[in-house]
């Protein structure tokens, strides 16, 4: 089903393998759709270290906030790109009284004064609405979610941290180096009943736990893609963000072009494909007509299997999904529980979910009309909802009759809304399980809580099975275990809708008009820069994974994303409820220290673990920490570049190491001269893990101070900040993004 190659290979402009002998190395990189596209949007002049500027950007409501107020703070006047603020994450949440109102409120002021556009709640989740109105062939698009892919319409979407957007806003450039390309040939043609998730997690089964696609772009090619309709292509594209790569672009055709002409955008469209010699970092082979139904287990959607596998040992598939369910909750509560979904020789799930820019296009949830076509879901029964990705998607349905059927068999449709992948709606109840096509099933993502007892898990599938499953009363069904007449499918577009609906100020910027504060939205705190040495107190370290949706939870805590303060309070809280209480004490004192004039010594807390930053590009993740006194972290390994993006622009040096990354709680770390090291663009970074004897950190300090961190020294962690941009190392001196645009840079 799926071959890969880890080693660089040059292609025809099938995705047939060509021989090495007599090829030119920089013309084969050059012939990549995705360098051309690179290099046209590159303002330094060298396609090794890049510049980007991009064609626009998007932000969903739970964290564009934070981003116009950091903007804000560095002197910002008027947007200079398409800038969409959509109104689809939080817009039902109603935790934190009118926060959610209070932030749409300050998103259409900031529209209006700065010239954005603005999605009003319900008219469609952030990337339909890019697909359907902005992207296009050869564009670039930066978003602040980490789903932030467009490129089956030839667009490349990158999904980065708050911060990034920042830069673009104040006319600054993403800067990385140039990243591998990596080949995804598709050939055949899916057997009925497999639908896009199912090819999505076979992928991601793959590649995600070698890191074969880590932070590098994925170019789509092959016969294969032709057999695919855009929708198809779209439900692959978006789970490629689930394999760790950084972006993706496929070859267009007449499909891409139907589209956007059916869009009203026919001029957008731009023929795409590679040069023949193409040169690849790696090659991934998928033979779409092997691609089976497939299940992701709990909690990441790698962990995904074939439907047909899991049902031959589901006990032994499922204990294992127990057993880390219950170190994920810990000793809170009842122990985490799932075996009970075993029963009669079938799985049970307790909920169904499609949703949002996964699973909510028109193809999908016709497909589910289809199969439920002279079904009578049961109230007793597993019931189905599902989430159109827009508007215009519901009114296809309702015009097509599809919605009517769907409510004849017992499926409710709701509003065009993130919320069950978002994890603020829909929480199964405790040791309840969840089978969804939204885009992820790490743990908090359904929005249970195991910090407070109270522990769920998602399953992920496509929507075909998941109808295949309610059909048969709820017992687990790949939907090529049934017999169904697919209906031809042809969606229509009513593009009035946004024409009408959305307000589209680009260019027409008004300074006169005032922004709407509500009582929610908070000023970010001084934060300090970074003086000469670096003393740290290690206030969490943890084996294993350290997700972004444990660093800060996508749920409750979400309500609070205007203001720094309060959403602080929520880091690590299912992962590690005491961690805001230890750091705060450190806070207190660092407070004290930092913002003296006195001493050369800043005081700071730690974050350690083997792998930390595994999921969405909200910037909380990061920010949070600082908010509360963070000054670095010391991972085995950052999961993605996004994450690690946000920690230097949050002012957390990105400390690396190939030694075990564990270190006590409350044992103290110094670098000496970390000042330096970034100003002279070192790399080598030896911290030492110091013996405090019971000290507290002014002792510890007057130690260091009169005898040197010789005295004290047990450890020397030999570490590396890898690759830094010089900005980057001004941006960490300075403690933050803020920092650096306020010291005029």
């Amino acid at each position: 089903m799926i071959r890969l190659t880890a080693h660089p290979v040059y292609l025809d402009g099938r995705g047939n393998i060509l021989p090495e002998e007599g090829k030119d190395t920089y013309a084969g990189r050059a012939g990549t759709m995705a360098y051309r596209i690179l290099k046209a949007h590159n303002h330094s002049g060298d396609m090794e270290h890049l510049k980007i500027r991009f064609d626009a950007m998007v932000s969903p409501d739970n964290n564009y906030v934070s981003i116009l107020q950091s903007a804000r703070a560095a002197g910002l006047e008027a947007f200079p790109l398409p800038y969409v603020l959509s109104n689809c994450h939080n817009t039902l949440c109603a935790v934190g009284g009118t926060t959610s109102e209070d932030d749409h409120a300050f998103g259409l002021s900031a529209v209006k004064r700065y010239g954005g556009i603005f999605l009003p709640p319900y008219r469609g989740v952030l990337h339909q609405y890019m697909r359907e109105r902005m992207a296009g062939g050869g564009k670039m698009i930066l978003g602040s979610d980490s789903h932030t892919r467009y490129g089956a319409l030839g667009t490349m979407g990158i999904g980065e941290g708050g911060g990034e957007l920042v830069k673009q806003l104040l006319g600054h450039t993403y800067d990385m180096s140039c990243p591998p390309v990596i080949a995804v040939k598709l050939t055949g043609a899916p057997k009925p009943g497999v639908g896009p998730m199912d090819a999505a997690l076979a992928m991601a089964a793959e590649t995600f736990p070698i890191g074969f696609n880590k932070n590098k772009i994925l170019e789509f090619v092959g016969e294969g893609i032709g057999n695919l309709s855009m929708e198809y292509r779209m439900g692959i594209d978006v789970m490629t963000t689930e394999t760790a790569a950084l972006s993706s672009i496929w070859c267009t055709d007449e499909k891409t072009r139907a589209y956007l002409r059916d869009h009203g955008r026919e001029e957008d469209y731009v023929q795409l494909s590679p040069e023949n010699g193409a040169l690849y970092d790696g090659l991934i082979e998928i033979d779409l007509s092997l691609v089976e139904p497939m299940i992701a287990l709990p909690f990441h959607p790698s962990n995904a299997l074939p439907i047909r596998v899991f049902k031959e040992d589901m006990e032994r598939y499922l204990s294992q999904v127990e057993e880390a369910g219950r170190k994920i909750k810990g000793n809170r509560g009842k122990p985490f529980s799932i075996m009970h979904h075993l029963r009669e020789g079938g799985f049970y799930p307790d909920q169904a979910l499609v949703s949002g820019c996964a699973g909510g296009m028109t193809e999908n949830i016709t497909a589910i009309a289809d199969i439920l076509k002279g079904a009578d879901l049961k109230a007793e029964g597993l019931s189905l909802h599902v989430n159109p990705s827009s508007l215009p998607v519901m009114e296809d349905l309702i015009r097509s009759g599809t919605a009517s059927e769907l409510a004849m068999a017992g499926v409710t449709l709701r509003p065009a809304i993130c919320g069950p992948c978002f994890g603020v709606t829909d929480a199964p109840a405790n040791d309840q399980l969840s089978i969804r096509h939204v885009t992820r099933n790490y743990p908090c993502r359904e929005g249970s809580s195991p910090g407070q007892g109270q522990m769920a898990a998602v399953c992920l599938m496509d929507a075909r099975s998941i109808a295949a499953t309610v059909r048969n009363g709820g017992s687990l069904t790949a939907a090529t275990e049934l017999d169904v007449e697919y209906r031809d499918f042809s969606p229509s577009y009513e593009g009035g809708i946004y024409e009408r609906q959305v307000l589209d100020r680009y260019g027409r910027p008004d300074p006169k008009e005032k922004l709407v504060m509500g009582p929610g939205i908070a000023d970010w705190p001084r934060m300090a820069s970074m003086k000469k040495n670096l003393l740290l107190v290690t206030a969490g370290s943890y084996q294993g994974s350290v997700t972004t949706d444990e660093l800060i939870p996508s749920g409750e805590a979400s309500s609070y994303r205007s203001n720094p303060e309060k959403i602080s309070g929520f880091t690590l809280i299912s992962r590690d409820p005491a961690y805001v209480a230890r750091v705060k004490k450190v806070r207190e004192e660092a407070a004290r220290i930092n913002f003296s004039k006195e001493g050369d010594i800043t005081l700071g807390t730690l974050l350690a673990g083997d792998r930390i930053g595994d999921g969405s590009s909200r910037e909380q993740a990061a920010s949070c920490q600082k908010v509360l006194g963070g000054f670095a972290n010391l991972a085995g390994e950052y999961s993605t570049k996004r994450y690690r993006s946000n920690c230097i622009n949050w002012g957390l040096v990105p400390l690396r190491t190939e030694e075990s990354p564990q270190i006590p709680l409350g044992s103290f770390v110094y670098i000496e001269d970390m000042a330096g090291i970034l100003e002279r663009g070192e790399e080598k970074v030896t911290a030492l893990l110091l013996d405090g004897q019971g000290r507290d950190v002014r002792a510890l300090m007057e130690v260091l101070e009169k005898e040197g961190p010789e005295a004290l020294t047990v450890r020397k962690i030999p570490c590396t900040l890898d690759s830094l941009t010089e900005d980057e190392r001004t941006i960490l001196r300075a403690g933050c993004l803020i920092n650096y645009y306020r010291e005029g840079h």
